[in-house]
């Protein structure tokens, strides 16, 4: 008792009443936290009972959830006209689990995106996605946009990246989304775009490779190399060159490789590397074994990145989305757009179901400071240890 005296906790009569000077608030994901006006610091654990709690339930109707020019949440009554700081839910919390699962009970194949970047406050932050206009790299899009990220839509289709945009924006209007064109059968395009990114003098926190290709016949890009291996594989190598000085500067920054399990596959001997194995002549073309060379070749860089970027803030991981993810990347080829058709009903689907619990989850660890509450009291949570997907 004496102890609680001390702190100032002893003239409450309820463990869930809060002492003098504290405040219940919660996060944009509905997480209560609780703010120490006289210490100025927040915390996830009521202060007398060491509970964690959050919202259960949406918002009631008629009101709106906000976030002010500081980055704190407000609540907007529409039909009684009225603001307050206060969240009409906390009438109604539910106790958090006190026990935290490890990351393999806390995701699994069922997890979404938004689950796992929950509490996630990446404002302030700068993605470059590419291919971000549908499947996959949409879902990447949205999810961190939807998180407070600035999100660049890195798309050959601009069209339909515009279209992806407003589709993000008709969840959250204040989300930051752009365009901006990039062919990465192109290395005049990939230059053009490095050179239009680094005028916008943007930091750079995570640069996602996202795009590929998948099941198509033997043809050279306009650089006179073969189509599957340049758009997956040597357009982001050269768009990862060009962008490396911005990803230095804005450490702690990442590199994010999506590959694939296929990379297992290949016929190349490490010993004895042919590059005209990995730019074939159309008589010795298979498709498949294209798409699984460049994505051996996007762990091998992904891992070198590391190794090579790691000293100066600059982390790089290589992911594999799932097996059999439907998505667009295999309506070139009518016998794969069968079986994927055919598989649909027993894999992850990329509107609901993470991509990767792993890719989120280092994601977020990017950044070590989460931030939260007013615009002055911050909760700092850091997360050690490495990041590498092989």
């Amino acid at each position: 008792m004496a102890a609680l005296k001390y702190a100032g906790l002893d003239d409450t009569d309820s463990d869930e009443e809060l002492p003098p000077g504290w405040e219940e608030r919660t996060t944009k994901d509905g997480w209560v936290y609780y703010a120490n006006h006289l210490e100025e610091r927040t915390q996830w654990d009521h202060p007398k009972s060491g509970k964690r709690k959050r919202v259960a339930g949406d918002l009631p109707y008629g009101w709106e959830q906000e976030t002010d020019e500081n980055g704190q949440v407000y609540f907007v009554d529409h039909i009684n006209k009225r603001t307050t700081y206060l969240d009409p839910r906390l009438a109604f919390t539910v106790e958090d689990n006190p026990v935290k699962p490890s990351a393999k009970q806390k995701y699994d194949g069922n997890t979404t995106a938004m689950e796992i970047l929950q509490g996630r406050d990446l404002s302030g932050k700068v993605i470059v996605i590419t291919g971000a206009n549908s499947g996959i790299g949409f879902e990447t899009a949205k999810s961190l946009a939807l998180h407070g990220a600035h999100v660049i839509l890195a798309c050959r289709n601009v069209s339909k990246a515009n279209e992806a945009v407003q589709r993000i924006l008709g969840e959250w209007h204040k989300a930051k989304v752009e365009v901006m064109a990039l062919d990465l059968a192109s290395l005049q395009s990939v230059q053009e775009f490095a050179e239009a990114f680094q005028s916008k003098k943007l930091s750079l926190h995570v640069l996602i490779c996202n795009a590929g290709v998948f099941g198509l016949p033997w043809q050279l890009t306009e650089d006179g190399l073969e189509f599957t291996f340049q758009v997956n594989h040597l357009g982001h190598f050269y768009l990862i060159q060009l962008l490396e000085g911005v990803l230095r500067r804005s450490a702690p920054a990442r590199v994010v490789m999506v590959s694939s399990e296929s990379h297992r596959f290949p016929e190349i001997n490490s010993g004895k590397l042919d590059f005209n194995t990995l730019l074939p002549a159309k008589k010795d073309y298979w498709a498949m074994l294209a798409y699984n060379r460049s994505k051996l070749c996007n762990i091998l860089v992904s891992n070198e990145l590391n190794r090579l970027l790691s000293p100066h803030g600059v982390t790089s991981n290589a992911v594999h989305p799932g097996n059999m993810v439907y998505s667009s990347i295999h309506h070139s080829w009518w016998f794969y757009s069968l079986l994927f058709t055919l598989v649909r009903p027993f894999t992850k689907s990329t509107v609901s179901k993470c991509l990767n619990y792993f890719f989120f989850a280092r994601i977020s660890a990017t950044f070590p400071t989460t931030e939260f509450g007013s615009d002055f009291y911050r909760y700092r949570r850091v997360r050690k240890g490495p990041c590498l997907v092989e």
